[in-house]
């Protein structure tokens, strides 16, 4: 991802936020105050509920770093990628998909492709 546009921007903000287990700072820049963050096991709704759910997401993981991404696509009010990284437990390849509105994600919908433990 060499050319910044408004998708890689915000794609490049949220691995930085995740990263820096910036939790309050990732749903203040990244989030609109009613988003919505969609799993195949999770439905969270507003600001607080994001929050609380980062938190203790981020918690149970240790740590995360952005090792790859192997897709990536936006248009002019969505972002999807795949990717793989980094955590505590070993190595996950994961899918989002974000509804932007402003800049800001409306909706969030998020899985895991795989996971590899450490051995």
């Amino acid at each position: 991802m060499t050319e910044n546009t408004t998708g890689k921007d915000f794609y490049n903000r949220q691995v930085a936020l995740l990263e820096a287990n910036n939790v309050v700072g990732l749903i203040n820049t990244q989030y609109a105050p009613d988003a919505e963050l969609v799993g195949y096991d999770l439905h969270v709704k507003g600001r607080e509920a994001l929050i609380k759910h980062f938190t203790g997401y981020l918690a149970n993981l240790g740590n995360i770093k952005l090792i790859s991404t192997e897709k990536f696509m936006e248009t002019e009010d969505a972002v999807m990628f795949e990717a793989t990284i980094k955590v505590a437990a070993g190595v996950a390849r994961v899918y989002d998909c974000f509804v932007l509105q402003n800049g800001k994600a409306i909706h969030h919908f998020t899985g895991m492709l795989g996971f590899t433990p450490n051995s």
